[in-house]
C-alpha cells in the first residue's frame, strides 16, 4: 500500500505538467489578466486540484498529523533510492514548465525561474505536507528532495552556462504491463549528463556530439527477487546538440530531459553486492 502510494505521489508531480500546459493556454485565452493574476490563479488551482485528489485518493486529513523517515539510498528501503531521484527529478523538471510559462506570460528570465522554483516547491511540497494528515506521513526525505530539485531548477534557469553542461534526465525502457510510466522505477534510470558541446573548446569539434554520463537504478524492489541498486558511468551521443546542430532546438530541448535507450555505452557497478 505504501509502496503504492509513493509512486501515485511522485506521478502526481508529472500529472502537474500537464494541467500547467492547461492553465499556459487558459490564462493566454484571457488577455484581460495581468501576469500576476495569471500566475496566481494558476497556483491557486493547483493546489486546489492536489488538495482535491489526495482527499478522495490519498485520504488526507483521514487522522493527525505525523512524519517519518523513510532513508535515503539503503538496500532496505522501499525503492533503493529511486523514488528519491524520482522527487528531485519531478521538482526540477516541473520548476522548469512554470518557469518556461511565466516567461511566456511576459515575466523576465530571472523572476520566471525564481516564480517556477517556487511554485515547483509549493506543489511539491503541498503534497509531502498532505501525506503527513494520511495514514502514510510526512517524509522528511522527499520533503528534501523537492527543495533541491527546485532549487536546482533555479540554478540552471538562471545561468545558461550550467544547463549547456549539465542535464538531468530520466530513461524509460517501455515496460506494456505497467501503466504508471513514469513511476515504473524496475523501469527508469535517473540520469546527469555532461555535454561537452557546453564547453568552448569543443564546440565546433566533433566531439560535441558526445557526453560523459553517471546514472542510478533500482531493480526488484517491487518483486520477490534479488535486489539491485545499480550505479553507472557511460560515454554517448549527445541528442541536444545533434538535434541543436540539425536546427530543431524542440527536439534537442526534449533530450535535455529525457534519455534514449541504447545511445550510449556503460560500465557499473550493483552496490547491493
Amino acid at each position: 500500500m505504501f509502496q503504492g502510494h509513493q509512486r501515485k505521489r511522485v506521478c502526481a508531480g508529472f500529472v502537474l505538467c500537464l494541467f500547467m500546459l492547461l492553465c499556459q493556454g487558459t490564462a493566454r485565452a484571457d488577455q484581460e489578466l495581468s501576469p500576476s493574476d495569471k500566475v496566481l490563479i494558476t497556483n491557486t488551482a493547483g493546489l486546489a486540484a492536489i488538495t482535491v485528489w489526495g482527499i478522495l485518493n490519498w485520504d488526507y486529513f483521514s487522522c493527525s498529523p505525523k512524519a517519518q523517515k523513510e532513508g535515503w539510498f539503503s538496500e532496505d528501503t522501499k525503492e533503493g533510492g529511486a523514488d528519491k531521484l524520482g522527487h528531485f527529478y519531478c521538482s526540477y523538471s516541473l520548476s522548469h514548465i512554470f518557469t518556461y510559462t511565466y516567461k511566456s506570460w511576459g515575466y523576465t528570465n530571472d523572476k520566471a525561474a525564481c516564480l517556477g522554483a517556487l511554485s515547483s516547491f509549493a506543489m511539491m511540497g503541498f503534497m509531502e505536507l498532505g501525506d503527513s494528515f494520511s495514514d502514510y506521513g510526512f517524509s522528511y526525505e522527499d520533503f528534501l528532495m523537492n527543495l533541491l530539485g527546485s532549487a536546482v531548477g533555479l540554478l540552471w534557469a538562471r545561468y545558461p552556462a550550467l544547463s549547456e553542461k549539465l542535464d538531468f534526465r530520466v530513461e524509460y525502457t517501455p515496460d506494456f504491463d505497467q501503466a504508471d510510466v513514469f513511476t515504473d522505477y524496475d523501469n527508469l534510470k535517473f540520469i546527469m549528463a555532461l555535454k561537452l558541446s557546453g564547453f568552448k573548446q569543443i564546440q565546433h569539434s566533433y566531439a560535441r556530439f558526445f557526453e560523459f554520463q553517471l546514472g542510478y537504478y533500482a531493480r526488484n524492489y517491487d518483486r520477490q527477487t534479488t535486489r539491485e541498486r545499480n550505479i553507472y558511468i557511460g560515454i554517448g551521443l549527445s541528442l541536444p546538440a545533434i538535434f541543436s546542430d540539425l536546427s530543431m532546438p524542440r527536439i534537442s530541448k526534449f533530450f535535455n530531459y529525457f534519455q534514449i535507450p541504447g545511445t550510449y555505452i556503460s560500465a557499473g557497478k550493483d552496490l547491493n553486492q
